[in-house]
């Protein structure tokens, strides 16, 4: 039987004596902990030297290779040497390819996780293999270093200066004298006055992390308000370590280590059994060593979720001020607006649209119920839809990319587009192919949507009733049904209405859709023409998709009372002004949706918890964790409007608001439509 001895500078404790079969051989593990005393480790190593074939070492520091710098800890060093004819091990080697694996692992297995997120080293020497693989998924890389080895409140921002830093630092650190000196430094009183100051930073740090790499043991002073819905890839975590992790809702842990016996073992264990099994030294074992170790036990990194499945995504959503009175309501624009005349106002519209992006609002709260979570940002540029139409495309790309940038380093994994940005020249995908993240318009959400509002208000209206196929028992027409997004609507009433009209000036275009839908749903009646003119007076749902902005597609005097009219082109087709000839009729502009969970953001012009269907539809693909480019271009995919709408029911999304010209619909504004469609058909 051979024999590996674990001299730890961890606690007592936790010390084991077990025996086990390891690549076929009987082997003896003994772990003896000296509770982080340097000289009584000194001694524990003396004593068992004869009796080992191989010895970890364990919760000492580590020999780091930190760019092109090779560290030699002297306190391990020490230990090293005082067995210079056993195999002795930090588990360096196999902790590298563990940590890596674990990253690849991950990203492989839960897809795009690791993607722009904020990742906190405690100790970037320790975890510079993991930062290295990091590196390929996200820039957004800090480490603790200054904190933990000086207290200095500095956080390093790039590998670069972790490489940096720890050349300037190696001949302090990592010299037996040196050492010392900071121990003694680390205990003076006026260090551990300066440390709590440093420490208040370093809680800001793990609260604006979404992933932190350290040992169990430098995350023990933080709570929940800092840890609540981080991940954390960290080694040997127990029960106990899952019971603390869970108190502070921990969301997901990675954990890299081995386990044997059924339980997790220190990297320095296995390495040393392999050592001791293979009769080579550490120096000596090669990748193909590991390999075999890793593939014949089935060795595999832990994806563990201390309180049920939970995965938290990020998205960043695009807005801006709809109008100059949006602006007079923003401090301290609000004053100035007050004060001035309104060429001032016009002047200060003119000067916001030139403004860099900035973050208006955090996003939190939003829970799916199969356990998935989102939080995001929503960032501002400052252009109202005048601004925006009065210059160029790229006097608008320029800020979204911008705000694209933004949102990397905040950490989203896609960015939506939000008004008029997102028909700004060729409608988001000039930005998607620039872009550092993923863009979608919302525009495959904001059709169904609009439908989805639609088909409730002509419930709510009541003049037509649903019949036993489920279809409601009326006519609908699609004005512009040949576009792009009327042609998915066309496709999505066919299957929502008895009869339905498709109404474009192309004619054979028209007759491909009606073939195409009369395939898709059978049964579906459709009837096509040239122009609306001809059956507007019989419909009792109209949905306007035009390209032609500013042009009468309809005469609203000629819609029979009752009649709900969808307006999803933007531009849009109908103007407020034929909307207030008709108060018989209601005209939506676009379906509200109610976020699932406890929707935690600023003030958007809607009720708590609700979003529009643009910003729902970049909620959606974050819960999901569908981080592509969506909704581009003009050219809406009727395959992608189903299956955001399908997303969206598995999330728990649902319809909130039905909105037009002048916001909200209240159940009093359709109960005044039905009145007066009802009073207006009596008197026809």
């Amino acid at each position: 039987m051979k024999t590996v001895v674990s001299v730890s500078q961890g606690s007592s404790e936790y010390d084991y004596d077990l025996e086990t079969e390891f690549l076929g051989q009987s082997f003896r593990i003994l772990r003896i902990g000296t509770d982080g005393d340097l000289s009584r480790a000194e001694s524990v190593l003396e004593s068992v030297r004869d009796q080992a074939d191989a010895i970890g070492l364990s919760m000492i520091h580590d020999h780091y290779q930190v760019g092109r710098e090779q560290l030699e800890h002297p306190e391990t060093a020490r230990l090293e040497a005082l067995v210079p004819d056993k195999s002795v091990t930090t588990g360096a080697g196999l902790r590298g390819i563990l940590q890596e694996w674990a990253i690849r692992h991950t990203q492989s297995e839960l897809g795009h996780f690791f993607d722009n997120a904020r990742v906190l080293f405690m100790n970037g020497q320790a975890g510079y293999r993991i930062a290295k693989s990091l590196a390929e998924h996200t820039d957004n890389l800090f480490f603790a270093d200054p904190y933990m080895d000086f207290g200095v409140p500095r956080m390093l921002t790039s590998l670069k200066q972790l490489e940096t830093y720890t050349s300037l630092t190696a001949p302090i650190m990592f010299r037996p004298t040196a050492v010392k000196a900071v121990e003694t430094i680390l205990r003076t009183p006026l260090y551990r006055l300066g440390e709590g100051l440093v420490k208040g930073s370093l809680h800001h740090a793990v609260q604006q992390s979404h992933v932190i790499v350290g040992a169990i043991g430098d995350l023990e002073n933080f709570g929940k308000d800092e840890l609540d819905g981080k991940t954390i890839i960290t080694s040997r975590v127990t029960e106990s370590a899952l019971d603390w992790m869970r108190a502070r809702k921990v969301a997901m842990v990675v954990d890299y280590s081995p386990w044997l016996e059924g339980r997790p073992i220190g990297v320095n264990i296995m390495e040393a059994m392999i050592s001791a099994a293979l009769a080579r030294t550490p120096e000596q074992l090669s990748p193909d060593d590991y390999l075999d170790v890793i593939e014949r036990l089935g060795v595999e990194p832990r994806i563990l979720y201390p309180n049920g499945y939970r995965r938290v995504n990020r998205f960043a959503f695009v807005i801006h001020p709809l109008s100059q009175q949006y602006l007079t309501k923003t401090p301290p624009l609000d004053w100035i607006a007050n004060v001035s005349p309104p060429v001032v106002m016009n002047l200060v519209e003119k000067a916001v649209a030139y403004t860099p992006p900035f973050l208006y609002s955090k996003v939190s709260g939003i829970t799916s119920p199969t356990g998935d979570e989102v939080e995001g940002w929503l960032i501002t540029v400052g252009g109202t839809p005048r601004e925006i139409m009065a210059h160029g495309p790229e006097f608008t790309y320029s800020r979204l990319l911008a705000a694209a940038k933004l949102a990397k380093k905040l950490g989203a994994q896609i960015m939506g587009l939000g008004a008029f940005t997102k028909v700004v020249g060729d409608a988001g995908i000039t930005v998607a192919k620039r872009a550092p993240l993923p863009i979608t318009t919302g525009n495959s959400y904001s059709a169904s949507g609009a439908l989805w509002a639609a088909h409730d208000a002509v419930l709510k209206i009541g003049r037509v009733h649903v019949g036993e196929s489920g279809k409601m028992a009326g006519k609908a027409m699609v004005v512009g049904a040949t576009g792009a997004i009327g042609s998915v609507c066309a496709r999505l009433l066919a299957k929502a209405v008895d009869e339905i009209y498709l109404a474009a000036p192309e004619p054979a275009k028209l007759l491909a859709l009606k073939e195409s839908i009369e395939q898709e749903t059978p049964g579906a009646i459709v009837h096509v023409a040239g122009s609306a003119d001809r059956d507007l007076a019989d419909m009792d749902m109209i949905v306007t998709a035009t390209s032609g902005a500013g042009k009468r597609i309809l005469d609203i005097m000629k819609v029979k009372p009752g009649c709900v009219i969808t307006d999803v082109a933007r531009p849009l087709d109908i103007s407020a002004e034929d909307v207030a000839k008709r108060p018989d009729v209601l005209v939506i502009e676009s379906g509200e949706i109610q976020l699932p969970g406890d929707v935690r953001m600023k003030d958007i012009g809607l009720p708590k918890g609700i979003a529009y269907a643009c910003l729902a539809e970049t909620i959606v693909l974050g819960l999901e964790g569908k981080f592509e480019n969506f909704t581009l271009g003009r050219n809406i995919e009727w395959e992608k409007v189903r299956e955001v709408y399908k997303l969206g029911l598995k999330h728990g999304m649902k319809l909130a608001a039905i909105s037009g010209v002048n916001g909200v619909f209240s159940e009093e504004d359709f109960a005044r439509v039905r009145a007066l469609a009802e009073e207006s058909t009596e008197t026809a």
